[in-house]
């Protein structure tokens, strides 16, 4: 299987929207946008794209058939997935497996969000996804209020602290680094607002015990689209080749849940914390390197604790010690595992997490100037539920 997919396939064109507040531009406007400075950047026109793999459905999103009719698509194959974090993986590991089996010779991966323009998404009696009779997957429970995401993770980090005597202040480490990198960023939401400080972040008001503002994503609108054809098509196209080297799906079961590691004990889960799973491991098996070789990673960053419990996961350092191995600069540029280099969902914008698609080809092309990662070879994509990419120059 190795030898099937590493390398197989390859990013060749990215766009984007501007990213904001309360833009005027419709869904479908934002994501032509990103598509025509996908296209252009990778040299490909419209017609070339048969494929379409979206990131964009209900509730948050448009049908497929209206993207392929408003953005003069003929496609023969598509994928689409719900308006989560956890199915960004999957829908580049879908493009990347249609081209590589011949269903398709371009895939168009596509996000286009309108937080600031819905009502009733994100918590509160307007809620479709939240005010479900079981609750959501994040952890909602409406019969006690909790119908936003940010419960669920709130609940995680409290079980964290009290297993592990980690703090609220200890937070502060991952929106202290991304905001740092978002100054390096033209297109970051926050690259004027300057750098936080532990007191900032402590000063701030609580969303959801223990969770302050700064360890919640911004609410933002915008547009990414990354262009997915096969390594041999790719050598001839304008952009230096992004390969996916490796993957895994998304993790399910007893011992899962969305926002914790395995063993927290928290709904079905076991009170039982282990190292890190090997099966967790076979990401880099496939992409034939070692977790070592991983020069930045990745993630879902809506809420702060997220990037611990990635980090943890894949093993970069031991169950309970994230809050504390993120301090002293190890997340930041320069540091020994730089994470979401563009600010990521908590200081640049919150395109659904393809914000950090963009930004890890573009470090792995060596276009990102004062925040470019001293020769990036191999990056990673990984959330805590445990899918994740690796991707090589």
């Amino acid at each position: 299987m190795n030898d099937k997919v590493r390398d197989k396939a390859a990013i060749v064109g990215i766009g984007r929207s501007e990213y904001g507040r309360f833009l005027l531009e419709s869904q479908l406007k934002l994501g032509a946008i990103a598509l025509k400075e996908a296209l252009a950047d990778s040299g490909l026109k419209r017609s070339d794209v048969d494929g379409l793999s979206i990131h964009m459905g209900w509730p948050l999103g448009l049908d497929y058939d209206q993207v392929a009719e408003g953005y003069g698509l003929d496609v023969r194959y598509v994928n689409q997935m719900w308006t989560h974090g956890r199915f960004i993986a999957y829908t580049l590991q879908h493009a990347a497996l249609a081209v590589i089996s011949g269903m398709a010779d371009v895939v168009a991966c596509i996000t286009a969000i309108s937080f600031t323009r819905e009502r009733g998404i994100l918590g509160g009696p307007g809620d479709l996804e939240g005010m479900r009779e079981g609750g959501g997957t994040h952890g909602e429970s409406p019969p006690y209020g909790l119908t936003a995401p940010v419960t669920g993770v709130a609940l995680a980090y409290q079980r964290y602290m009290a297993l592990y005597g980690a703090s609220t202040e200890d937070l502060a480490a991952v929106p202290i680094a991304f905001r740092k990198h978002a100054q390096l960023n033209p297109a970051a939401y926050t690259r004027n607002m300057g750098e936080l400080t532990v007191d900032d972040h402590q000063s701030q008001r609580m969303i959801v015990d223990p969770l302050r503002l700064f360890d919640c994503s911004l609410i933002s609108d915008g547009a990414v689209v990354v262009l997915v054809t096969s390594a041999e098509r790719a050598r001839d196209l304008k952009q230096k080749p992004v390969y996916i080297s490796g993957m895994q799906g998304l993790r399910s079961g007893r011992e899962e849940f969305i926002f914790a590691p395995r063993g927290m004990g928290l709904n079905q889960q076991s009170n039982t914390r282990i190292s890190t799973d090997e099966r967790d491991l076979a990401v880099y098996r496939m992409a034939g390197i070692e977790r070592t070789d991983i020069d930045g990673l990745y993630t879902y960053d809506a809420f702060s604790p997220l990037p611990l419990f990635v980090l943890e996961r894949f093993g970069f350092c031991p169950p309970g010690e994230a809050a504390r191995w993120v301090k002293g600069g190890r997340i930041e540029l320069g540091g020994e595992t730089p994470m979401n280099t563009s600010g990521g969902l908590l200081c640049e914008a919150h395109i659904g997490g393809w914000n950090s698609i963009y930004e890890l080809t573009s470090q792995l092309r060596g276009t990102c100037g004062d925040r470019q990662i001293e020769d990036a070879r191999n990056l990673q994509w990984a959330t805590c539920w445990g899918d994740s990419l690796v991707f090589r120059n």
